[in-house]
């Protein structure tokens, strides 16, 4: 999985790949300094985000966690319709901000 974060007025963080047990590490060591940092908006662009697992799941929760614990917002964006179903049936999408 690739994953590039963008600063500026907003943290923008941009997926490409499946986002598993495999990945899910490498996205939680990404995501250490956002989580660390006063982490105002967040988005994640989905895109290019082809699977993701429980794993991936649990660490797009911690991000909600953290962003609603600072007041800040955290929003999905240009989310598959295969991965926006996932987040259906696990009841993320009532949880998470998606465009």
């Amino acid at each position: 999985m690739e994953i590039n974060i963008t600063d500026g007025l907003q943290t923008i963080i941009t997926l490409k790949g499946r986002l598993d047990t495999v990945s899910a590490p490498d996205f939680e060591k990404a995501m250490s300094p956002i989580i660390a940092g006063a982490m105002k908006d967040v988005v994640i662009d989905c895109n290019e985000l082809d699977y993701i697992s429980s794993s991936g799941l649990r660490q797009f929760l911690t991000l909600q966690k953290n962003a609603h614990a600072k007041q800040g917002q955290l929003t999905l964006r240009g989310m598959k319709d295969d991965i926006k179903e996932i987040f259906d049936m696990t009841g993320f999408t009532s949880i998470f901000r998606i465009e």
